[in-house]
């Protein structure tokens, strides 16, 4: 079972390394959004999310919620096939929903 790590690659970008999934996603991780308040913008870079399920797509949307709430920008980069299919059949696309960022 792969861990998920977020990492912070700099001033407001950061990584997210493993699973985002069911058996990674913890409380402790839902208590770790005060990295979201690290800059006025926010990037976050799912190119190394090695597996997602729909906690990987309720995560997202609860870091939306949450960067909303406190008025930071977050976009996000690199959202895995997998992700966005499931994002799809839940009633969310990647325009209106999630603000994707491409190099």
């Amino acid at each position: 079972m792969s861990q998920l790590n977020i990492i912070k690659e700099s001033n407001g970008h950061f990584v997210i390394d493993g699973d985002l999934t069911f058996a990674t996603i913890d409380k402790q991780t839902l208590k770790s959004f005060s990295f979201l308040k690290a800059a006025k913008e926010i990037t976050i870079d799912l190119s190394r999310v090695s597996n997602t399920d729909s906690a990987g797509l309720a995560l997202m949307i609860e870091w939306i919620k949450y960067s909303r709430h406190n008025r930071t920008q977050l976009s996000f980069k690199n959202i895995p096939e997998q992700l966005l299919n499931l994002a799809k059949l839940s009633g969310f696309d990647q325009t209106s929903h999630f603000a994707i960022q491409t190099d």
